[in-house]
């Protein structure tokens, strides 16, 4: 039984000869089959991933294998795969195979990494616990009662649970920063264009971003440094060159941190999350940063703004779902009008319906400047102050999440509170500057806590190198 530490290590191994491709695949397999119930992956890609691996097996006796060579890797369900099915773990998808593959995806595929299945998520990407997802919720692998969190809950589960050694997820509010938080893994948005969305299955396209999910922070770094850059299917994907990020960690630079009082002392924050920060802010400073409390007064209004506007994008981007062209089609439509509503009732879940709705009301003719017109002066509010601090600081400090995952059907009842899990991750997706949440320490009820760094535009190599010093507190 092979025991996976880090890419690097694993790529030593395998032209040591000490473990294969094929083998490592194989057991993997098995331990996904194992695990069914957890319901991490909605498909197992058995027959081409061990096609895959028997070709990287064949590049690595050759000398020509790539970056990622024996990589396994899991694709959140939003995220396409040329030949493979994709669904958004959504009803109104079922069935659609996907013709082409997301410039990561392809990226990754072209150094060698071998991709092994589809993670089950919330349903379009909408939700903070996986337990919106058509398919049944994801059980999270340090403890089955409780959320993996969302909306890439299998993402994080399946690197977790040693499942696969990275995986692909989508962040639209905190959807990798929160489920990694809560699975002890790290989690990396980065900057708005950093990362090609094309193949991606779309939320709101202007916060929508693709990023890993690892066990290391240097294993993160070398992902993004392969999946980031410009693709010519993306018109947001940026120009600017994409640094050698793995080459950056641990370069003993020392750097200016804000931590934000309003998150940090935060009414409602988990005491032990808090003292958790408190004494991660307490070892930079030992270690030589400085680290200063600085003030973010817009904390109460991140959550609204971001649903105002994301709910508008959200009512627009799924108008195309409408039993028409593919995916699901209700049985009992008898016209063109039953089609399109019988199939949107039927096929979409409540969640995805509740957003729908909102999102169309903040866009009607009477709500439009009430609701989305203001929600967009508020964003560039908060993207101003956000980049004026980043001027002063090199990062911000903040916690990942309000607290540790919590059991299933805690908050499902109360959509508002299921919404404020997100309350310190969404600010960097209203701003588009990148962020990380990585391994803190872990509570006294045995579940890990996350500490998130947010950072400038393109400024994800200072970023990782810094989160690369940060270690799990007892």
């Amino acid at each position: 039984m092979y025991t996976f530490t880090s890419i690097t290590n694993l790529q030593n191994d395998l032209k040591k000869g000490i473990v294969t491709c094929t083998a490592l695949v194989e057991q993997h397999l098995a331990a996904i089959h194992a695990a069914g119930d957890l319901n991490i992956f909605l498909e197992v890609f058995d027959a081409t991933a061990l096609q895959q691996a028997a070709a990287v097996d064949a590049r690595l006796k050759a000398g020509n294998a790539g970056r990622l060579a024996g990589v396994i890797v899991g694709l959140k369900d939003n995220i396409c795969y040329k030949d493979h099915k994709a669904s958004a773990s959504s009803k109104i998808l079922e069935g659609f195979v996907s013709l082409y593959s997301a410039t990561c995806v392809q990226r990754m595929v072209e150094q060698d990494a071998i991709i092994i299945g589809r993670l089950n998520c919330d349903e379009f990407a909408m939700g903070s616990s996986n337990e919106n997802s058509a398919f049944g919720p994801v059980k999270n692998p340090l403890d089955p009662k409780r959320v993996p969190g969302g909306s890439s809950g299998g993402a994080a589960a399946a690197v977790a649970g040693n499942f696969c050694q990275v995986t692909l997820g989508s962040d639209t509010g905190g959807s990798i920063r929160q489920p990694a938080s809560f699975t002890g893994t790290v989690g990396i948005k980065p900057t708005y264009g950093r990362v090609s969305r094309y193949g991606l299955i779309a939320y709101a396209s202007s916060f929508d971003q693709i990023g890993p999910i690892t066990k290391t922070v240097e294993d993160g770094a070398l992902v993004m440094e392969i999946i980031s850059g410009l693709d010519a299917h993306d018109t947001t994907s940026s120009s600017k060159p994409v640094e050698a990020y793995h080459t950056q960690l641990h370069s003993g630079k020392k750097y200016r941190i804000a931590y934000l009082k309003e998150c940090v002392f935060a009414e409602g924050l988990d005491p032990e999350v808090k003292a958790n920060v408190l004494a991660q802010i307490n070892a930079l400073k030992a270690a030589g940063h400085t680290v200063e409390e600085a003030s973010f007064p817009f904390l109460d209004y991140m959550v609204p703004v971001y649903y105002v506007i994301t709910t508008a994008e959200a009512s627009s981007n799924l108008a195309r779902f409408a039993g028409v062209h593919y995916g699901y089609r209700s049985p009992h439509a008898t016209d063109l009008e039953s089609t399109y509503k019988k199939s949107r009732s039927e096929g979409f879940g409540k969640e995805v319906k509740r957003r729908i709705m909102l999102g169309t009301f903040v866009l009607s003719a009477g709500y439009y400047d009430a609701y989305y017109s203001k929600g967009q002066k508020v964003r560039r509010i908060i993207r101003d102050r956000t980049l004026d601090l980043l001027k002063s600081y090199d990062f911000l400090l903040t916690p990942s999440t309000p607290g540790t995952a919590f059991e299933f059907g805690k908050n499902s009842a109360d959509p508002i509170k299921m919404y404020l899990e997100d309350i310190f991750t969404v600010q960097a997706n209203i701003a588009g500057v990148p962020a990380i949440s990585v391994p803190s320490g872990l509570h006294s009820n045995g579940m890990p806590m996350g500490v998130q760094l947010m950072a400038n535009n393109f400024a994800e190599g200072d970023m990782m190198d810094i989160a690369s010093e940060i270690k799990p507190l007892s």
